[in-house]
């Protein structure tokens, strides 16, 4: 956002690494724009976390149908997923500042109108709505903290700050959401949810510099055939994959092996037009040309999806099977939520030091464990011998795993596509999520006959499965180093053509 392109050696770059940006005029600047970006972190894990805490009360309040009960988490995870790619080239278009603040303003809105909810399907209706602002801030959030911090030890330390809030938010959505489902009503979950949003919007509005005249001076352009494409190929795939569990017939029901067919061929016809028709596509293919970045998202992509059976699963498992009420939840979550605070703020003290192979590794044995623990707890299991260890492993399984790829992504994409690369691990994340979670609920459907306690216990099976197939594609094709101080794209790129431009000088004094 503010470096010059200039050729410094390792002394200066090491030194640009560690100060603080230009852009702010003193540390208070600093620390004020560093509070409106994590809040995004915070309010989304918030609006993801409550809900699934929520579920077992909404369920007896609004009369929610079993073959509707994924739908209050599913829903958002579906619009997110399905328009995240596009809100990353909006904000490429008109600066990350503009889609950030609509986003967060978007989200009070969605989550008032959430609050006065009369019924199931009018939740859902602002789940999805939720969903939009999602899309909007949080590739927005991550494109601004790469713009604005060059590789470093400094950049380390805010990113990972930003991801030891989206510990804090989670457990800011459990907290409150078993408060209110205790004490007052689950209605003021999405009022408190409301009033966060307000702050962080007027917070955002007067911290955050503005981008947007120099975004709106780039040609990039919106690529209307893959908008077109993506959104019904991913919503109908994933509905076909989500539904078919409670659908009358599971599979042989009519509308779910047509939707998950159009939803191929709709993504079938999106890999060709994006490939080889359109001139600035939604996800460009010079994207993986990164090294190792296909196998990082890949693996990402499992482990992700490992998480999102683990939150929903979890609660579900200590409410149905363990009897615990909404505070208990709360208290037996807290593990994450402080151990998230605190590995995610010494990860970004060492990442510059080890390794990141070796933590991303770390990171898919906590995901392994989570769902191991779970799946291994006997009937009458204590929760001191099994649950918090899950809990320890969930939370260095998402922490580590989450830096790591922002902080890779982001370092390796020029400024002109840091919203594609906030896009891209947040997409990552909502598809894993849906998608894996409606294999879950398959596993979940398929094995009834079992009993309730040994079909959930598949589903962590699955869980375990799921984040080992993550850990295998790390140890065998990712290769990711210290996160050191380092030029950024731009000025290699700029180095590369001064060197050029020298050598061709050159010849031509020979000539």
């Amino acid at each position: 956002m503010c470096w010059p392109h200039q050729q410094l050696d390792p002394s200066d770059i090491e030194r640009l690494g560690r100060q603080r940006p230009p852009c702010f005029s003193n540390i208070w600047s600093e620390l004020a724009f560093g509070f409106s970006i994590v809040m995004s972190q915070i309010l989304a894990e918030y609006c993801i976390s409550g809900s699934n805490v929520l579920i077992p009360t909404l369920v007896k309040e609004l009369h929610i149908p079993a073959a509707s009960v994924v739908w209050p988490s599913t829903a958002l995870s579906i619009v997110v997923a399905s328009t995240l790619l596009i809100f990353g080239r909006l904000g490429e278009m008109y600066g990350g500042y503009v889609l950030y603040v609509a986003g967060v303003g978007w989200l009070t809105v969605a989550s008032t109108i959430a609050g006065f909810s009369q019924t199931w399907l009018m939740l859902i209706i602002c789940r999805a709505l939720q969903g939009f602002a999602l899309a909007a801030f949080l590739p927005s959030g991550i494109m601004i903290l790469g713009s604005t911090y060059r590789p470093g030890p400094r950049k380390n330390l805010a990113f990972s700050v930003y991801g030891a809030c989206a510990a804090l938010g989670f457990f800011a959505g459990v907290f409150f959401s078993g408060l209110c489902s205790q004490f007052t009503t689950w209605r003021w979950y999405y009022f408190l949810g409301a009033i966060l949003s307000a702050i962080t919007t007027i917070s955002s509005y007067f911290s955050i510099p503005s981008d947007y005249a120099e975004r709106t001076q780039s040609k990039v352009r919106m690529d209307w055939a893959g908008c077109c494409l993506s959104i019904p190929g991913i919503v109908m795939l994933v509905f076909s994959i989500a539904e078919c569990s409670y659908a009358p017939q599971g599979w042989r029901t009519p509308y779910i092996p047509i939707c998950f067919s159009l939803g191929i061929v709709f993504l079938g016809i999106l890999v060709y037009v994006e490939g080889w028709v359109v001139k600035n596509p939604l996800l460009p293919g010079d994207l993986f040309a990164v090294k190792y970045i296909t196998p990082l998202v890949i693996s990402l992509f499992f482990l992700y999806g490992s998480l999102g059976i683990y939150l929903l699963y979890a609660n579900l498992y200590m409410s149905e099977i363990m009897g615990a009420g909404p505070m208990q939840i709360v208290a037996w979550s807290a593990p994450m939520g402080v151990g998230g605070l605190i590995l995610s703020i010494t990860g970004g003290l060492i990442m510059h030091k080890i390794s990141g192979t070796i933590l991303m590794f770390i990171s898919c044995v906590g995901y392994a464990g989570s769902g191991l623990f779970f799946a291994l707890i006997p009937k009458g299991g204590i929760y001191w011998g099994f649950l918090f260890p899950a809990m320890i492993c969930a939370t260095v399984g998402i922490d580590l795993s989450f830096n790591i790829a922002n902080i890779f992504i982001t370092t390796n994409m020029p400024k002109a596509k840091q919203g594609l690369a906030g896009a891209l691990n947040n997409c990552t994340i909502q598809l894993g999520n849906a998608i894996c979670l409606g294999f879950a609920d398959m596993i979940k459907s398929e094995t009834g006959y079992l009993g309730e306690f040994k079909s959930y216990k598949a589903v962590f099976w699955l869980q375990t499965g799921l984040a080992l197939v993550g850990a295998l594609l790390v140890v065998f094709f990712v290769r990711i180093h210290q996160a050191k101080s380092d030029l950024t794209v731009d000025e290699r790129e700029e180095l590369g053509r001064r060197e050029q431009v020298l050598i061709v000088r050159e010849c031509e004094e020979k000539i």
